[in-house]
């Protein structure tokens, strides 16, 4: 668990893109193995471990995010928040070339957030 709090929650969620300020901690878990034979095993237990913590989540810190899509991308940020970055791609990125990240498109596209890049 990484401690929130102190210098993070000094700072309002409207002043930057960092999201979740107010939690009490970040919980990050890992897993690891070698024998490529257990893949399907260790990823099923990683995903019902992240099932059985979710409900206690009140978001995710988008640098954690993996293949979420657009679904992470909602959890990473506050619906205003991301309607605020939206607005900022709008003015520097409408043609959203930078996309390959956990990408926020632009707001025209925000309607139609489960297809498009």
């Amino acid at each position: 668990m990484q401690g929130y709090g102190g210098a993070i929650a000094a700072v309002g969620d409207d002043e930057t893109a960092f999201a979740h300020r107010d939690a009490l901690v970040e919980f990050v878990a890992a897993a690891s193995w070698t024998d490529a034979a257990e893949d399907q095993a260790q990823m099923a237990a990683a995903r019902r471990y992240g099932a059985a913590v979710a409900p206690f989540a009140s978001g995710v810190y988008v640098n954690a995010l993996t293949d979420e899509g657009a679904g992470g991308v909602r959890r990473a940020y506050r619906p205003d928040q991301l309607a605020r970055l939206a607005t900022l791609k709008d003015r520097y990125d409408p043609g959203n070339a930078f996309h390959l990240n956990h990408n926020i498109r632009p707001s025209q596209a925000v309607a139609q957030w489960p297809s498009g890049r």
